[in-house]
C-alpha cells in the first residue's frame, strides 16, 4: 500500500492518506484495535513517504536556481554541486527504501554477529563488522545500542547483540544476513602471514508489543553473572547481566547493558520475543532453508560477500556480483550500494 504511487507523485499519495484519515474518523475504528494499529502506521509511513518528497521538490527548486545564479557567481557553482551531490544520495537512499513491502520490513532491527573458527583472527573480524554497521547506521541517522557483548579473549569479540532503530532497518540489513570472508595480512601473525576469517550477521525484527508470542515461565532458564566490557560504574559491580535460555528452540538471549537486572531481562525477553517470532514466520513461509545454510557453517564457500585487503583491495558481493574497490569506504560504513544491488536482484528474482 505505502509503495503505491510516483516518487514524486504526491497528489496520489495525500488522496490515499485522505482516505484512512476518512476510515481513521469513523465511530467503530477502534472496534478492531489490531487492524486500526497497523492503518495508523500506514499512515504514518505515507505522512513521512510525502514529506520526504516534498523535501525532494524544494531541492530540486533550490538547485535551479543556483544554476540561474552559477554563471554569474562561481560559489554558487560550488554549492550547486555539494547539492547535487547530497540529493542524489537520498534519492538513492529513497529508492532503495521502495524495493522493501515485506510486512516487517519497516521495523527496527535486533542484530547478532558472531565469529567463525579462527580464534583471535576472526574475532577481530567480527568487531571490524560490528564497527561497520554502527557506522552505516550513523550515516542514516539511525540510533543504536549495544544489548550484549562478550569480548574476545585478546582482541574482537565473542559475540555482540545489537539494536538498530530506523524506519525500514530490518528490511535493509537483512541484505546483510549471512557470513562476511575478510582476506588480509594478520596483524597478529608475526609472521606476517596471509589470513582468511570469518563471521556472520544474524538479523530479526523487533517486534511490536501488540504482536502476542506466547512465552511459558516453564520453559526458560534464567541466569545472571556479572557484565564485561566497557560500561559505566554499575559495570562488574553486581551480577545484573541477564542470560535467558528457551528451552524448547535452544535459542539463547543476552542483556547486559542496563542499570538492573530487572531492566537486563525486560530488554532480553524483547529480544527473545523477535526471536520466537521471526523462526514463527520462518515455519511459515518455509523459508529455513537459507537461513540454515548460512548458520551451519560460517567458513569457505558459505560466505555471501568478501572483503580483500591482500595481496589486492577489493570487495565483491557473491551473491549479486557487485565490486567496490575501496575497501576502507565500504568498512567505514559505505555498503548502501551493496544492499541495494541484493534489494534489486530478489525483486527481479
Amino acid at each position: 500500500m505505502t509503495n503505491s504511487g510516483g516518487f514524486f507523485d504526491v497528489p496520489a499519495q495525500r488522496e490515499e492518506l485522505a482516505k484512512i484519515e476518512t476510515q481513521a474518523s469513523a465511530p467503530d475504528f477502534w472496534n478492531n484495535q489490531e487492524a486500526a494499529q497497523k492503518l495508523l502506521q500506514v499512515r504514518s509511513q505515507l505522512e513521512k513517504k510525502i514529506e520526504r518528497q516534498e523535501h525532494f521538490v524544494s531541492q530540486i527548486d533550490d538547485a535551479g536556481v543556483l544554476f540561474e545564479f552559477a554563471e554569474e557567481d562561481p560559489a554558487s557553482m560550488g554549492e550547486l554541486h555539494s547539492l547535487i551531490e547530497r540529493l542524489d544520495h537520498e534519492v538513492s537512499q529513497a529508492e532503495t527504501e521502495m524495493l522493501l513491502a515485506g510486512d516487517n520490513d519497516h521495523r527496527n532491527a535486533i542484530c547478532t554477529i558472531h565469529p567463525g573458527a579462527g580464534g583471535t583472527e576472526s574475532q577481530d573480524w567480527a568487531e571490524m563488522l560490528l564497527r561497520m554497521y554502527l557506522k552505516w547506521a550513523e550515516q542514516r541517522e539511525f540510533k543504536t545500542e549495544i544489548l550484549e557483548y562478550q569480548p574476545g579473549e585478546e582482541a574482537g569479540l565473542k559475540s555482540v547483540t545489537f539494536r538498530v532503530e530506523g524506519e525500514y532497518a530490518y528490511g535493509l540489513l537483512t541484505a546483510e544476513a549471512g557470513v562476511h570472508r575478510l582476506v588480509r595480512i594478520s596483524p597478529f601473525d608475526q609472521a606476517a602471514r596471509r589470513h582468511t576469517s570469518f563471521a556472520s550477521l544474524f538479523v530479526y525484527p523487533e517486534i511490536d508489543e501488540d504482536i502476542e508470542v506466547e512465552i511459558n515461565d516453564k520453559d526458560l532458564r534464567v541466569d545472571t553473572y556479572r557484565s564485561t566490557g566497557a560500561g559505566g560504574q554499575h559495570i562488574n559491580t553486581t551480577d545484573s547481566a541477564v542470560r535467558i535460555t528457551h528451552l524448547p528452540t535452544n535459542i539463547v538471549v543476552s542483556c547486559q547493558n542496563q542499570r538492573s537486572q530487572h531492566q537486563n531481562r525486560a530488554v532480553a525477553m524483547q529480544v527473545l520475543r523477535s526471536r520466537l517470532y521471526e523462526l514463527e514466520l520462518e515455519k511459515r513461509q518455509a523459508e529455513t532453508a537459507e537461513l540454515e545454510s548460512n548458520k551451519a557453517d560460517i567458513s569457505f564457500g558459505s560466505q555471501i560477500r568478501s572483503y580483500v585487503l591482500a595481496p589486492y583491495q577489493l570487495v565483491k558481493d557473491t551473491r549479486t556480483k557487485l565490486e567496490r574497490g575501496n575497501v576502507d569506504a565500504v568498512l567505514g560504513g559505505d555498503i548502501d550500494d551493496f544492499i541495494k544491488a541484493y534489494l534489486l536482484a530478489r525483486k527481479a528474482a
